[in-house]
């Protein structure tokens, strides 16, 4: 996963997040900040991997 793609998921993921306390939905919430952790979490799995992680 290159960089840009991961930025462009976190910050989809930050809005989700935004928006379900914004209308809130506690649900909305929960749900942006799993995805979020997901994308972190995939992109640690895919930089290892790779061999790029220190």
């Amino acid at each position: 996963m290159n960089l840009i793609a991961f930025w462009f998921l976190a910050l989809v993921c930050i809005a989700v997040e935004v928006l379900g306390l914004v209308i809130g939905r506690q649900d909305v919430h929960y749900a942006g900040a799993l995805a979020a952790a997901g994308v972190v979490a995939v992109h640690l799995l895919l930089t290892r991997t790779e061999g790029r992680h220190e």
